[in-house]
């Protein structure tokens, strides 16, 4: 197979974008990544695009094919995936499976979501859709209630404190205030975390991620063409896409989600390289649990070590390997869909040496997608080429 690499990449800022449609937003970012990597758009030979409840949310479906007429590709194939919080990163995983295996040598790949003009009930009855609707989510399950069940048993099967998850809150709302793309721009203190307004026992506000609009997109081409058509091209040198159980009670350890174990195993596999050689990555921080719990899964701590890693700084820019640099989920914000393009979007950035956050001597980065409660999930290796 051939090697692929990234040559542009577009974003949106994250928030609440009023009078701006799903459309408009994938469009501006998709434009963005083809004016990053000057390649026109008549290059362009397909297009993913990872977007996971906009019938729902918008009433817009067929999006990928309405995206690419509005960007003058009417013609090419255009493909929209869906897999819960995990659709742009699954996007990003087809769109260099594509080029890899020669079937295209130019793709554009996006993700997309419009989450704000939708009451909070509508959006919370969408998101709970990425959950097993028949076997758990019919009891009256939600997320926040899903990941307040796995901290307390984070708590006490590994000795994890109430103040250590909060402190990736702090952490990641530090590191947001830099971000010009994040939805929030304000530093936090741990106790206006741990008195915020209580979600789910034990989770408050500010343990979640703000319900944002947003997109993302990337350029994709060749390894072997991407010096003739960027400065600063980045090679995409590994990917893992697996799935894992649907729901809580199907789980033996409730601590872990498999599918981003087993992703991550793939995509170290074919980078040829391991966890301690990571020196920044963007982790699904749906909540802040769920940021202890990958950068378990993904090898960057022992297991059980993840809230004693934030607290000793251990995740921090300066730290051993820098987690969420841009703010995460927890402050950049979560427009489902695009959040798998957008961590890819923040780290060739951190790879350039463009990052708000510049992370030092950034050579190797990871880029970590989770949908549900563990469902599915996409692991991203790039490195400088």
């Amino acid at each position: 197979m051939r090697s692929v690499a990234i040559i542009g990449v577009g974003s949106t800022p994250f928030g609440k974008l009023e009078g701006r449609s799903l459309v408009d937003i994938a469009v501006a970012a998709c434009r963005e990544a083809l004016a990053d990597a000057g390649i026109h758009r008549e290059k362009i030979q397909a297009l993913y695009i990872g977007n996971f409840i906009g019938e729902r949310l918008v009433g817009q479906g067929a999006l990928a094919g309405v995206v690419a007429n509005r960007l003058g590709m009417s013609g090419i194939p255009a493909t929209k995936t869906e897999g819960a919080c995990a659709s742009g990163g699954i996007a990003l995983r087809l769109g260099v499976l594509g080029i890899a295996l020669g079937l295209y040598d130019l793709v554009l790949v996006a993700g997309a979501e419009k989450m704000t003009s939708a009451s909070t009930a509508e959006v919370t009855a969408g998101l709970a859709t990425a959950g097993d609707e028949e076997a758990e989510m019919r009891s009256g399950l939600t997320f926040p209630g899903a990941f307040a069940i796995i901290t307390r048993e984070h708590m006490a099967r590994h000795g994890t404190t109430r103040e250590q998850v909060g402190l990736v809150s702090v952490k990641n709302h530090g590191l947001g205030a830099a971000n010009p793309k994040a939805q929030f721009r304000k530093p936090v203190r741990l106790d206006d975390v741990l008195t915020s307004r209580l979600i789910a026992d034990p989770l408050r506000l500010f343990d979640c991620p703000p319900i944002s609009d947003g997109a993302a997109a990337a350029v994709l081409c060749p390894a072997d063409w991407a010096r003739d058509l960027h400065r600063q091209p980045v090679r995409v040198l590994g990917t893992g896409h697996a799935t894992g159980p649907a729901t809580l009670w199907e789980m033996d350890d409730i601590t872990t989600f498999p599918a981003s174990v087993r992703a991550a195993q793939e995509a170290y596999a074919m980078a040829g390289i391991t966890p301690s050689d990571i020196d920044a990555a963007e982790v699904h921080d749906c909540f802040t649990t769920a940021e202890i719990v990958a950068t378990e899964d993904l090898g960057f701590f022992a297991r059980g070590k993840g809230g004693h890693a934030v607290a000793e700084g251990w995740s921090a820019p300066d730290g051993k390997v820098a987690v969420n640099p841009s703010g995460g989920l927890i402050a950049k914000g979560h427009p489902v869909g695009a959040t798998g393009c957008a961590q890819v979007y923040e780290l060739v950035r951190q790879l350039r040496g463009e990052a708000a956050n510049q992370v030092r001597n950034c050579e190797f980065a990871l880029a970590h997608n989770l949908g549900g409660t563990g469902v599915v999930s996409t692991v991203t290796i790039l490195g400088r080429l």
